[in-house]
């Protein structure tokens, strides 16, 4: 889940899938910010990156926004706003007879400076402020999918005290950015989106994550939507800027936010988000969909997800870096807050860690499984 399959343009075109989006400061430098994104759930060991592809990170600075607002946080006006963009590109795979495969790509930093790499090699590339990996690696998402799922069909908690990660051991191709934070131009707190887009002189959005789950289990449930019950939403959420919203599609966006989160929020059977003249708290935030990262703040494995948005709408002083990092489980804080905000008990799903947790040393993902299960025939 996470992003996997996240609507049918990425059922379609799986190569350009993004399945999960990390942020954080590195355990090892205080002066890098680490950037992560996956991509084609169910990979092989042997699957190459798209040439056809621009992996893209965009970073921008981020100011508060009054209290009150909706959404904790501005990332600038819909033009000319500040913002650092990381492009990865790729040769097409050179194949030999055994199947093994060679592949080189290019990252190119927000002042136009390149970096080459070797996909699968380790050691990754470097130069100008950036390392940059590329690979197949363990898929290391953390939720019991199938018992999410069923909380959403049944309008009842599904999960139980030992859940299971769907399909342990599946693979993902992932690309991993160890970056300078030099680079963002003295920036301390930024948003963090990923992207997949065509590559040539027209370039289309096929794919954009910034928080997990935002499309699967917020915008694709339809059956509480009242205006918009019968319409397949992910797609165009998907092609959306991420910092500015389209004028067209606000009103779907937020009226299937409004319902979906009101479902969440019901689920303990009380009310803890409640709604003002029918719009959601938590609607505006969910649309700004972004890791929230302060550069500034040491690596903290977990708790961070989230603490810098909620710490904003609650009128205090964020304590950690933010962002998403590799071993967190962050499902269970998602849940919690959509649930009961952090007024009850934590929501869990009953898997706390991946099986292959990642490391604190590039390029941080656990190597591929090299025997992964087979892709299931509905996906």
């Amino acid at each position: 889940m996470s992003d996997h399959i996240s609507g049918p343009r990425a059922l379609a075109n799986a190569i350009a899938d993004i399945t999960d989006v990390f942020a954080f400061p590195s355990p090892e430098r205080a002066d890098r910010l680490v950037l992560v994104m996956n991509t084609l759930p169910f990979a092989q060991v042997g699957n190459a990156f798209s040439e056809g592809l621009i992996y893209r990170f965009r970073l921008r600075p981020l100011t508060p926004n009054p209290a009150g607002d909706g959404a904790p946080f501005s990332a600038g006006p819909e033009k000319g706003a500040e913002e650092f963009v990381f492009d990865c590109v790729f040769s097409a795979p050179v194949r030999a007879e055994d199947g093994s495969f060679e592949q080189e790509g290019t990252c190119t930093t927000p002042s136009g400076d390149t970096v080459a790499l070797l996909v699968n090699d380790e050691r990754g590339g470097s130069g100008h402020g950036v390392r940059v990996f590329a690979g197949a690696r363990w898929d290391p998402f953390i939720l019991d999918a199938p018992a999410a799922l069923k909380t959403v069909a049944s309008g009842h908690l599904a999960f139980s005290e030992l859940g299971a990660i769907y399909m342990d051991g599946k693979n993902i191709l992932g690309l991993v950015l160890e970056i300078d934070t030099a680079l963002l131009g003295g920036a301390s707190l930024v948003a963090v989106v990923a992207e997949t887009l065509t590559r040539g002189t027209f370039n289309v959005r096929i794919e954009r994550v910034g928080r997990p789950e935002v499309k699967n289990l917020i915008l694709g449930p339809k059956q509480f939507d009242p205006v918009n019950r019968d319409l397949e939403i992910r797609d165009l959420f998907n092609m959306e800027d991420a910092f500015h919203i389209q004028h067209g599609y606000e009103g779907a966006y937020r009226a299937r936010l409004n319902a979906n989160l009101a479902f969440w929020d019901g689920l303990d059977g009380r009310t803890d988000w409640p709604a003002d003249g029918g719009a959601h708290p938590l609607t505006e935030l969910v649309l700004a969909d972004y890791l929230v990262v302060d550069v500034t703040k040491p690596y903290q494995e977990k708790g961070s997800f989230l603490e810098i948005e909620l710490a904003s709408r609650q009128g205090r002083t964020h304590e950690t870096c933010g962002g998403r990092t590799i071993n967190d489980d962050v499902m269970d804080v998602f849940f919690t807050t959509l649930i009961n905000a952090g007024n009850g008990p934590v929501i869990s799903d009953g898997v706390d860690a991946s099986s292959r947790p990642a490391s604190r040393m590039f390029p941080y993902l656990s190597p591929p499984n090299p025997h992964p299960p087979e892709k299931p025939e509905h996906h």
